[in-house]
C-alpha cells in the first residue's frame, strides 16, 4: 500500500529524462519499479476520474520484459490497466498514446546507454514527457512505498499486447508526413545500433523506394549500442564508403535522434542537421518566428551560418527538455542538439530520430546533387572541451580566480570565439568548453582556465 500523503520534499529520482539506472538496482529493482507503475496509475486515476490506460513499450534490452512485467502489475495494483506496443521506439509510444486515447504513456529505454542500463521515461497524451508536480508525487511514494507490488505478481500479469497493429499505426503515421517523397535511386546505409529501430527503419525507407544498406539491426538483449549506432559512427562511414551510398544514418538504441554521415564519409551532426533544416524550411515559409531553438552546446558555427540567413539562434541548457519548453514558449518551429535529437513540435514533442532522417533525405531528394552539398554555408568553428574534477560545485563568478581568468580568456577571443563553463549534472565536473578560429589557441586557453579551475576547487 502507498502512503496516502506524500512528501514533495522526497529526493529527485527523475532526470531531464525520465529515470535511469541500472536495471535490477534501486530504483529499477522490481519492487520499486511496481511502485511507480501503481503510484502513476493512482494519481492518474484521481485526477480523471476514471480507470487509467496506459500504453507501455520497450527498446531491446533483455532487462525490459521483466521491467514492463513489474511495471504493469503496479498500475494494476492502483487500479490501472496496460497494453503492449512491444519493442518501439521511444517517438512511436508518444504518438500512440495520443492517437489511441491513452492516458499515458511509458517507455523502457536507456536511449545511447549500454545495455545494463534501463530507464522509464512517462509521457501524457499529449506526447509531451510528464514533469513537475506528477513526477515529485511519484517519488515520494517511491520513497514511502512499503508493499512489495512488482515481485510478487509480476509473473501473473497478463499484458494485452497490439505491438504489430500499434507499430504500424506510427508507421503509417510517419509516411503520412511524408507523402509524395520518393527515394527510388538513392542508396542509404542505416545502422540501426541493434536497438529499437532494428525492424521499424528498414521497413519505413523500403516504403519510400530507397535501396538500403542496414548494418547492426539483429538484437540479441545485450549487443544495443555496443560498438554501433550514433555513438560509433566509425561503422556507418566505412558502410557508406564500402558500398557507395548516398547517404547514411545511425539511431541510437531508443531511436529518438539521428546522425548523417555524406557520401564522402564525413559526420554530419545535429548542428549540421539544424543548418540543412533551417535552411529548407525557412525557404518554404515553414520557419515563420525565423527562429531556430538549440543548446550552449551547439557550434558557434551554427549561430553564424543562421544569422546570415536572418535567422536567430536561441540558447537552452544541455537538454531536450529545455529546448522543447523554449520552443513552445516561443511558438518556434524547430528546435534540436549536437547530438541529433531534433524537435518539430508541430509534428511532435519528443525528438524522432526517424522523421528527422525522412525529413533530411527529403531535402536531398528534392535539392539534387549530393549531401555533402547541403552542409555548403555552415563552417564549423574549432572547439575543444576540458574536463576538471572538483570537489565542490561553487559558483564560478564567486571565485576570484576563475572569474579573472574566465574575463581574461573572454578579452582574448574578442567577439571571435565563445566560452563557456558549466558545470555535470552527475558528477563532480567542471567543463571547460572554448570555441574559436585557431585550434592550438584555443587548447591553450582551455588548459590554462582548467589548471585555474583545479587549483581553486579540485
Amino acid at each position: 500500500m502507498l502512503a496516502s500523503q506524500t512528501d514533495l520534499k522526497a529526493p529527485r529520482l527523475f532526470g531531464t529524462d525520465g529515470i535511469r539506472a541500472k536495471a535490477g538496482e534501486f530504483p529499477l529493482d522490481g519492487r520499486t519499479i511496481g511502485a511507480i507503475g501503481e503510484s502513476l496509475a493512482r494519481h492518474v486515476a484521481a485526477d480523471t476520474g476514471r480507470t487509467p490506460r496506459f500504453l507501455v513499450g520497450r527498446d531491446t534490452r533483455e532487462s525490459g520484459d521483466w521491467i514492463e512485467r513489474a511495471f504493469c502489475s503496479g498500475v494494476h495494483a492502483g487500479g490501472g490497466r496496460c497494453e503492449t506496443a512491444g519493442v518501439i521506439t521511444t517517438p512511436g509510444v508518444a504518438y500512440i498514446t495520443g492517437k489511441f486515447g491513452f492516458d499515458g504513456g511509458v517507455v523502457f529505454s536507456a536511449s545511447h546507454n549500454p545495455f545494463e542500463d534501463n530507464g522509464i521515461k512517462i509521457f501524457s497524451p499529449s506526447g509531451k514527457k510528464v514533469a513537475g508536480e506528477l513526477e515529485r508525487r511519484i517519488e515520494a511514494d517511491i520513497h514511502t512505498a512499503d508493499s512489495e507490488t512488482g515481485v510478487a505478481a509480476m509473473d501473473e500479469i497478463e499484458v494485452p499486447e497490439n505491438g504489430l497493429q500499434y507499430r504500424s499505426a506510427y508507421l503509417d503515421g510517419l509516411a503520412e508526413g511524408f507523402r509524395g517523397l520518393d527515394l527510388s535511386g538513392v542508396k542509404i546505409a542505416i545502422d540501426c545500433a541493434n536497438g529499437a529501430a532494428s525492424e521499424l527503419a528498414p521497413a519505413l525507407f523500403r516504403r519510400f523506394g530507397a535501396e538500403l544498406v542496414v548494418i547492426h539491426a539483429e538484437p540479441n538483449g545485450r549487443n544495443i549500442n555496443q560498438n554501433c549506432g550514433s555513438l560509433h559512427l566509425e561503422h556507418l562511414q566505412k558502410a557508406v564508403a564500402d558500398t557507395g551510398a548516398d547517404a547514411g544514418v545511425a539511431f541510437d538504441g531508443d531511436a529518438d535522434r539521428a546522425l548523417f554521415v555524406n557520401e564522402k564519409g564525413e559526420v554530419m551532426d545535429g548542428d549540421a542537421t539544424l543548418w540543412i533544416l533551417a535552411k529548407y524550411m525557412h525557404e518554404h515559409g515553414e520557419l515563420g518566428k525565423r527562429t531556430v531553438v538549440a543548446t550552449v552546446m551547439s557550434n558557434l558555427g551554427l549561430e553564424r551560418a543562421l544569422e546570415s540567413q536572418g535567422i536567430e539562434l536561441v540558447r537552452t541548457a544541455v537538454g531536450d527538455k529545455y529546448v522543447l519548453d523554449e520552443l513552445l514558449r516561443t511558438g518556434s518551429e524547430l528546435g534540436g542538439e549536437q547530438s541529433g535529437h531534433i524537435i518539430f513540435p508541430a509534428r511532435s514533442l519528443v525528438g524522432d530520430g526517424m522523421a528527422t532522417a525522412l525529413s533530411i533525405f527529403r531535402v536531398l531528394g528534392e535539392r539534387g546533387g549530393s549531401f555533402s552539398d547541403l552542409a555548403a554555408g555552415f563552417i564549423r568553428y574549432p572547439q575543444t572541451l576540458v574536463n576538471v574534477r572538483v570537489r565542490e560545485k561553487r559558483p564560478f563568478d564567486e571565485v576570484p580566480e576563475i572569474a579573472a581568468a574566465a574575463a581574461g580568456i573572454e578579452n582574448e577571443l574578442n567577439g571571435t570565439g565563445r566560452l563557456l563553463l558549466r558545470y555535470s549534472g552527475t558528477e563532480n565536473l567542471a567543463r571547460v568548453m572554448i570555441e574559436g578560429e585557431d585550434q592550438a589557441t584555443i587548447d591553450e586557453q582551455a588548459n590554462r582556465l582548467a589548471s585555474v579551475i583545479g587549483s581553486a576547487l579540485g
